[in-house]
């Protein structure tokens, strides 16, 4: 069987009602800024753009990574264009080259598909408290700090109900309950809680993160607010960058069997596996079967993102496996990798049409690590 132009319409169009994660726009794009553009100020900014790149892609600093020394001597090769805009010079370098170069090295790098984190951050001045909100004074500077970075950020409206909510003691509590009631119509991963006061010229914060089961916390400073917001997102890339990043030679051979898939969640799941170079399988019903080669608990981050829950192996009816099988009678065609759609099986048909069948039996446990999730 053969996909049809549909549904790959559908799966560069939609965008997934189901989704949190975020495709972090820009991801190779850093921004520095330069004194002036003299040839030694403009190579000097390159190298801390690389730095940067590389913080984002790694959560750890190029310094600290002897393997990209030679990159780090001479990061123009890995760049595609750079320009001035202001007092800064904007450096777009290009993604497959520095992947490539990166991998390489050996650097293990975290994908564009990040979790969005909903901030709460409350400002102290002496003339008073202010939750900073989207559109609101301070959001472009807690944006830009995020972009820096490379995390997605969400910021609240900060309407007259949420700052009634946002209070000091509820942004430094411990229990982030009365933060998450007011949070579910964001729909983020995760969420931010940021107490920041100014103290004479310079600035300092306590800091707090939840993202599923994890949370971390800690402390920040600056000389001005947006120093301040640049240390903090440098704070939560350096926690969340180790849970996320792939390790080149650090995987192994898995058949990930998700269920309760449709559409919408086919071009979701599509996005989330990219990193891990997930070949489709198989598709029965509300079925997805994928192989690909990862670390079981990188994948198990990578799959949270969508709030996949891990079906444990006793909760498997082997019937109904088996049902699939024996009521299909039709044999895959080939590679089914989303690079060969010339060979994929009519995916959004059937998962439109629940009941029709496509193949004719799931994979064996022997087939590498066998990963059950469902919606």
């Amino acid at each position: 069987m053969r996909v049809f132009p549909r549904l790959l319409a559908l799966c560069c169009a939609v965008v997934s009602a189901h989704s949190m994660a975020v495709p972090l726009a820009d991801l190779y794009k850093v921004r520095e800024p330069v004194a002036s553009q003299q040839p030694a100020e403009r190579e000097e900014a390159l190298r801390k753009a690389f730095d940067t790149l590389v913080l984002r892609l790694t959560g750890n600093s190029s310094s600290d990574q002897q393997a990209v020394a030679p990159l780090r001597s001479d990061p123009q090769q890995l760049v595609s264009r750079y320009a001035y805009e202001g007092d800064a010079v904007v450096v777009s370098f290009d993604p497959v080259t520095t992947e490539r170069a990166l991998r390489s090295a050996g650097l293990p790098l975290w994908g564009a598909e990040r979790p969005s984190i909903l901030t709460w951050w409350l400002g102290e001045t002496a003339d008073g408290s202010q939750l900073v909100g989207d559109a609101q004074e301070g959001s472009s500077d807690l944006r830009a700090a995020a972009q820096h970075r490379g995390l997605p950020l969400r910021l609240p409206l900060a309407d007259l109900s949420e700052q009634l909510v946002a209070t000091s003691d509820a942004i430094t509590a411990k229990d982030p309950q009365a933060l998450r009631d007011v949070s579910e119509r964001y729909d983020a991963d995760g969420l931010l809680a940021v107490m920041a006061k100014q103290s004479g010229e310079s600035w300092e914060a306590d800091w707090r993160l939840w993202l599923g089961d994890k949370q971390t916390q800690g402390k920040a400073n600056g000389d001005t607010r947006v120093a301040l917001a640049d240390e903090v997102m440098l704070a939560v890339t350096t926690f969340l960058a180790p849970q996320y990043r792939v390790k080149p030679g650090d995987r192994s051979e898995i058949t990930l069997e998700v269920l309760g898939a449709d559409v919408e969640r086919f071009a979701e799941l599509d996005r989330l596996l990219e990193p891990f170079g997930a070949q489709l399988q198989q598709v029965a019903s509300d079925r997805l079967v994928y192989r690909l080669n990862a670390s079981p608990e990188q994948l198990r981050a990578q799959l949270a993102l969508a709030r996949l829950q891990e079906v444990a192996p006793d909760e498997i009816d082997p019937q109904s496996t088996d049902t699939a099988g024996a009521n299909s009678g039709v044999e895959p065609d080939g590679d089914l990798s989303a690079g060969n759609a010339e060979a994929q099986p009519d995916a959004a048909q059937i998962l439109e049409e629940p009941g029709t069948l496509a193949i004719d039996r799931f994979p064996s446990a022997d087939q590498g690590t066998l990963l059950r999730y469902r919606w």
